[in-house]
């Protein structure tokens, strides 16, 4: 139980479900995953916001479950159910589209075929409810000529055709999941990668905050060694060090003090920038730096961050990297800001796009949100590049990469 607990949820297949209200989208979670997970009603519109449940679906290991409100939700409140439902699409790795049998395919299935096949998020379509009205061979022949795929045929309520769509979520699943490395193909075994970890005020309690984890765990995984230190104990780790190491990690917050500290020599790069890498399309995010030499006083420039947390007093996203960037323009800046799961779809007023390190988001959803600032021609920068251009180090914590 291990790994289903501890798995991050950004590192999890996300396999969101969706469908019109009373499609059986609940009952379907409780019949695939064989446990009563989500809570089941006969009255439509029972899910109201979307529920996320990390569960462990063998055989492909932890995965997040989302369970999504009918597509079809009316009212005022409907329609801010649906907006919640289209965020969840621009992060599903594997889609389940349900309707119900013997009812014809309406507007809004067709809405979330166009939708996922704009996104190119593979899809499982399936005819729920067979135990109350099964669909002719005809309508099921029309149905996969038209889609140019597999229709299943299933009974959340009795189990009957869930094998044959489980086995279909295992072969979907290594196309939808790519987990890229954080930095195990930086560094050869027994190589030494240091790490300078600052402890602050937004350092959080008895514990190392997520990318720094998983950027130790790496190195484990490649069979290097990992040393950690504080900012103000680095170069006494550096002198202590028989042999140089390949690599030093740093927190962006400090990558002033750790360039003046690491000599030249030895590579140096910040956990932010391993997750850009690995989360999204890095080119794309270091091109997006650029764009900070073109800001204006008065400008609109976007700040999202993946996670929600209370502002700090020397906050990264709220206070640093504002008041660096209006340093660097010479003037005052308007931010806006956009936590969680929210990203605006319509960017066109900003001038940049500031993105934090998306540790707690899947790599479709950053490479989504790195897409709608791609078409709408705004520029998009991480957390951790930007701080290196502001600095003027950006060239040297590159250099890792190839």
């Amino acid at each position: 139980m291990a790994d289903l607990n501890q798995t991050p949820k950004g590192n999890r297949i996300h396999i969101g479900i969706f469908g019109k209200r009373n499609a059986g989208k609940s009952s379907f979670i409780n019949t695939l995953t064989k446990q009563k997970t989500a809570l089941v009603s006969d009255v439509a519109g029972t899910t109201t916001d979307p529920v996320y449940k990390a569960m462990e679906i063998l055989p492909l290991g932890p995965v997040m479950l989302i369970d999504t409100a009918g597509i079809d939700d009316v009212g005022e409140l409907g329609k801010l159910r649906i907006e919640k439902t289209k965020e969840v699409m621009a992060k599903t790795d594997i889609a389940i589209i349900l309707t119900v049998s013997g009812q014809p395919l309406s507007e809004y299935e067709e809405r979330l075929i166009k939708g996922f096949r704009d996104l190119g998020t593979q899809f499982i379509f399936a005819i729920n409810k067979i135990d109350e009205k099964r669909s002719s061979v005809d309508t099921l022949e029309e149905l996969e000529s038209r889609l140019g795929q597999k229709v299943f045929s299933i009974s959340a309520k009795t189990g009957e055709g869930f094998d044959e769509l489980r086995e279909e979520i295992t072969k979907l699943a290594p196309k939808a999941f790519e987990e890229a490395p954080l930095l195990r193909d930086l560094v050869e075994e027994g190589e030494t990668v240091l790490f300078c970890v600052p402890i602050d005020t937004a350092a959080p309690k008895g514990r190392l905050i997520l990318p720094q984890v998983q950027a130790l765990r790496d190195t484990l995984d490649a069979g290097a060694i990992g040393i950690i230190a504080k900012e103000n104990q680095i170069k006494n780790q550096l002198n202590n060090l028989v042999k140089k190491p390949k690599l030093v990690v740093t927190d962006s917050q400090v990558f002033k003090q750790a360039n003046e500290i690491v000599p030249k020599d030895i590579k140096l790069t910040s956990f932010s920038i391993l997750m850009a890498r690995q989360k999204g399309h890095l080119e794309e995010l270091v091109a997006g730096a650029n764009a900070i030499d073109s800001l204006k006083e008065g400008d609109s420039v976007l700040i999202a961050e993946a996670c929600t947390h209370v502002c700090q007093a020397e906050d990264i996203g709220r206070v640093k990297i504002p008041k660096w960037l209006e340093k660097h323009v010479g003037g005052k800046l308007n931010f806006e800001w956009y936590t969680g799961n929210s990203f605006p779809e319509d960017v066109g007023k900003y001038k940049l796009v500031v993105h934090c390190g998306a540790c707690m988001i899947n790599r479709r959803a950053m490479l989504y949100r790195q897409n709608v600032c791609k078409e709408a021609k705004v520029p998009m920068v991480n957390y951790g590049v930007a701080i290196a251009k502001l600095h003027g180090i950006l060239d040297r914590v590159l250099s890792p990469f190839k």
